[in-house]
């Protein structure tokens, strides 16, 4: 029988204007008390707020019972700060989905990428790079720099790192890449968890010269003699196959682990199974109940 194609509508995340709100009309979903107040981060953002009006707007969503009301999802400091200065209104996007848990999971906090369109936004609206420097606390240089962050670095390997905090400097070994490469090397940081300028110059070290954008000047990798950087090619290649391999069986691994916790769960909520466990097999109960609570711990 022809499998039929999944026709069910994709909802978006966000309506699909942005609208401007009265600030009393936003409920906040948690309190900036006064020691929040005084940290550093709230002090840059009502700097570049009070110079530079608020770049990145407030997420709301619509009251479901009182119309006309929005709850806050994101935000709390930089409507805390809209308040203090007395702006009476402010442009927000309002999320399709108020459960303001579920969207601060997928929200990660300001990351290089969108710092770096953030500069961006700024600059188009006409503010001087000295006036973004001073909200930021950086020099003029370290700006500029920003905006060029980019450059050079495929829009896939963007895609993939939009949300991570990574380092400047890991921009610039990303950029002696080709693109290809630069999509595995995003990929494998990604995975690893790791964007640090020693990864980073480390999976440069292991990529072959015709993978980089200078092939036909000598790789030189400081420490290491040629033997050694033809060997990281050789285990960077053995690593990124078996990486493949994993991503390719992951959906089916997770889908069983899942469905084995699950059934360890109703195994022991049955009371006259744990006794029996107890009873004549402890050391398999003790390991039933930690890998049970590890997978809860987890979720």
């Amino acid at each position: 029988m022809p499998h039929k194609p999944d026709r069910r509508p994709i909802t978006m995340a966000f309506e699909k204007e942005r609208v401007t709100l009265p600030i009393g009309a936003i409920q906040p979903l948690r309190l900036i008390n006064d020691a929040v107040k005084k940290s550093p981060k709230y002090s840059q953002i009502q700097s570049s707020v009070r110079e530079i009006g608020l770049v990145e707007p407030l997420v709301v969503a619509r009251d479901r019972s009182e119309k006309g009301k929005y709850l806050l999802l994101d935000g709390h400091l930089r409507l805390a700060v809209l308040q203090e200065l007395g702006i009476t209104e402010t442009t927000c996007l309002v999320a399709t989905d108020d459960e303001a848990f579920t969207y601060n999971k997928r929200v990660s906090r300001i990351a290089t990428v969108q710092e770096r369109n953030m500069i961006l936004t700024a600059i188009k609206r006409g503010v001087p790079e000295e006036r973004i420097a001073k909200v930021l606390n950086v020099n003029v240089s370290h700006v500029r720099l920003k905006t060029r962050l980019l450059d050079g670095i495929c829009t896939e390997a963007v895609e993939l790192l939009k949300d991570k905090h990574v380092p400047i400097a890991t921009f610039a070994e990303l950029r002696k890449m080709q693109p290809m490469r630069q999509i595995e090397a995003a990929q494998l940081m990604v995975a690893m968890n790791k964007f640090s300028i020693t990864y980073a110059k480390s999976l440069v070290g292991a990529t072959p010269q015709s993978q980089l954008v200078e092939t036909a000047r000598p790789k030189h990798v400081e420490g290491l003699t040629d033997e050694q950087v033809a060997l990281m090619e050789q285990e960077s290649a053995n690593l990124d196959r078996e990486f493949r391999l994993m991503e390719q069986s992951y959906g089916a691994d997770h889908l069983d682990l899942v469905v084995a916790t699950g059934y360890l769960h109703r195994l022991l909520e049955n009371a006259r199974i744990v006794r029996y466990l107890a009873q004549n097999f402890p050391e398999l109960l003790a390991e039933f109940q930690r890998i049970a609570e590890q997978q809860k711990s987890a979720a």
